[in-house]
């Protein structure tokens, strides 16, 4: 299972419309960190589909929406809840530090 891919065009419905938690990667193809952090999400949304959604998105696709939400460095991973966002966290981690830092959406 893979994350969904969310774009400019979609953001609004898959992200700040959405009923519950969502987690958006900010990545690129490019970025080395990013793609290890990768399996790492997509095993925490397998764990736990009903408690978070997560999505990546693009940085190099959706330049807009990076520069919206102040994306300068990647992996970046930002968790929306009803339209605002929650919490942020930068750089690659092991999954058990990245389950700590979303204690708070999937504890």
């Amino acid at each position: 299972m893979t994350a969904k891919v969310t774009s400019q065009a979609t953001f609004e419905q898959d992200v700040l419309q959405a009923d519950g938690p969502v987690l958006v990667d900010f990545w690129a193809e490019w970025c080395g960190p990013c793609r290890m952090v990768a399996p790492v999400l997509d095993q925490i949304q397998a764990e736990n589909p009903d408690k978070i959604t997560i999505v990546k998105l693009n940085v190099d696709e959706n330049p807009e929406l990076a520069m919206k939400y102040q994306i300068t460095s990647i992996p970046a991973m930002k968790v929306f809840q009803g339209g605002e966002v929650k919490t942020t966290i930068i750089g690659a981690k092991p999954k058990p530090a990245l389950e700590k830092d979303l204690a708070a959406f999937i504890g």
